[in-house]
């Protein structure tokens, strides 16, 4: 896995993982490599996917079963949704409006450059 020095390494490694639950990949209820596991698959420390997995609980997304691992939550889909939402308008938001400031674009035009991206 490739890591960009714009977000902690522990956090990109949880949204890898929250990627692999939106699309199916892990399914709710369903069992969530290990913490050794992932480690050798992204190639880093044991203790910065524990930092990973430790934000995921503490998000609701995954939780522990003593002795089983970790799992997937009931409703993680909609938890990850509304996670992501919440740092996108905290976030990207401000940037997008400082930008448009900037740039003297009205909410009119990105509306339409909005549109236009989306088809």
């Amino acid at each position: 896995m490739l890591f960009n020095g714009k977000k902690a390494i522990y956090l990109q490694i949880a949204d890898m993982i929250c990627d692999q639950i939106l699309l199916g990949e892990l399914e709710e209820e369903g069992r969530v490599p290990s913490v050794r596991e992932t480690a050798a698959e992204v190639e880093v420390n044991s203790n910065t996917v524990m930092r990973a997995y430790d934000w995921m609980q503490s998000q609701q997304i995954i939780y522990t079963r003593r002795g089983l691992g970790y799992f997937v939550s009931p409703g993680a889909k909609q938890t990850i949704h509304n996670v992501r939402k919440e740092e996108f308008v905290k976030e990207s938001v401000p940037e997008i409006v400082r930008s448009m400031q900037t740039l003297c674009i009205t909410v009119s035009e990105l509306t339409n450059y909005c549109n236009q991206a989306i088809v």
